[in-house]
């Protein structure tokens, strides 16, 4: 017999033979079956925690924004008034003016921005409603002021805007204004 012969006959088993290998078989089968859905959570796992880990950056970034936005608003507010004072105060306005405009041009340069809230419906999610007036000049939930301006990135709200919300009259069953 030669040598090829002789691996043939190896290579071939019994129906017996092969029966003894079957549960080795299928216990390798849940083995591998086991061993991709350990890998298959492992990159699952790996994902979830870069995410987490992007979303607690970008949270930590908008708090600290969110913080720097008080200040501004003071900013702008004394240069509202700054051009009633003296000639020297106004020239001091100037300077602040310009890192003011810094400031806001490195938030917009983040993809921060200020949202208009005047004359738009009223969004809890956009706006805190600081105060209600009750009018006929404009629709029910219509934001008539703007207090604080608010801020956003992307969809993310920074900070909602603080405004003055339109309320519909209250009249009593005659019709009559109460």
């Amino acid at each position: 017999m030669t040598e090829e012969e002789n691996i043939d006959q190896n290579d071939t088993l019994t129906q017996e033979e092969a029966e003894k290998f079957q549960p080795f078989e299928q216990e390798a089968k849940e083995y591998k079956d086991k061993y991709l859905r350990v890998l298959a959570e492992h990159e699952n796992a790996r994902k979830r925690m870069q995410k987490e880990k992007l979303d607690t950056a970008r949270y930590a970034v908008e708090n600290m924004i969110a913080d720097f936005l008080g200040p501004i608003d003071n900013l702008e507010n004394a240069l509202k008034y700054a051009s009633q004072g003296s000639e020297e105060t106004r020239n001091w306005a100037i300077g602040f003016q310009m890192i003011l405009a810094q400031f806001l041009e490195t938030l917009n340069n983040h993809g921060i921005v200020p949202f208009v809230s005047e004359g738009t419906t009223f969004d809890p999610y956009m706006h805190e409603a600081v105060e209600t007036e009750e009018t006929d000049d404009a629709p029910a939930d219509t934001v008539l002021q703007e207090f604080v301006r608010g801020y956003k990135s992307k969809d993310q709200i920074i900070r909602p805007a603080k405004v003055k919300v339109a309320k519909a009259i209250k009249t009593n069953q005659e019709g009559e204004d109460l």
